[in-house]
């Protein structure tokens, strides 16, 4: 007479454990994937903030259009290295108050994100002075990525602007670019201005609305 077979095996009982081993592993990754996502969701959602702040600080100071060169800065220069009198306790000029804030914004930058660096630059496409109107702003920080291969991202470079054709023309100056192993956002913000230049003979005026 066959005996009824009772009770789990060693081998079915190593295979349910296999299986749920792979299952919980998948799980895992999906849950770390989602939290890389929100980390770097998160990070963009910082970077356009401080972008908007120095935009909010540039309607501010009533001359910042005539000043707009003085709103230039490489990612080698950080808020502490910048030097700018504080115009919190004592007036200042126009263009000493764009190197305050820009002392304080970046300062900012370097603290919010990690690793957080900014480059700022006029505009590739208006390449008149007087008519400049736009600033070039490039937040990058800290890639929390293993993989940041050519074939995983596109590098941004902030010089490329569109041609006749429609097409991207070709980046020139590599300052301009997203630095190496790290996440950016480019944004490009107008400068406001209170207070117009215009030439009152030998001198420059200023009307102010």
């Amino acid at each position: 007479m066959q005996k009824h077979q009772r009770g789990i095996t060693l081998i079915e009982s190593l295979a349910a454990i296999v299986i749920s081993a792979l299952g919980i592993l998948g799980i895992l990754g999906v849950q770390m994937r989602t939290l890389t996502d929100t980390q770097t969701t998160v990070r963009r959602a910082q970077a356009i903030r401080l972008i908007e702040d120095l935009g909010e600080r540039m309607k501010v100071s009533p001359n910042a259009l005539l000043n707009i060169q003085d709103y230039k800065s490489a990612y080698a220069e950080k808020g502490s290295d910048l030097a700018a009198a504080n115009c919190a306790s004592a007036s200042c000029t126009p263009a000493q108050l764009a190197k305050y804030d820009l002392k304080q914004w970046k300062t900012n930058v370097e603290q919010v994100l990690p690793g957080g660096q900014a480059s700022i630059f006029l505009a590739p496409g208006e390449t008149a002075d007087p008519n400049r109107r736009l600033l070039g702003i490039m937040i990058a920080w800290r890639e929390n990525e293993r993989d940041t291969s050519a074939e995983y991202k596109d590098a941004i470079d902030a010089t490329k602007r569109p041609a006749a054709d429609g097409k991207f023309t070709s980046g020139t100056d590599d300052a301009n670019a997203c630095p190496a192993s790290k996440t950016c956002h480019l944004q490009y913000i107008p400068v406001a201005a209170r207070c117009a230049p215009y030439d009152n003979g030998a001198t420059k005026a200023f009307y102010c609305s």
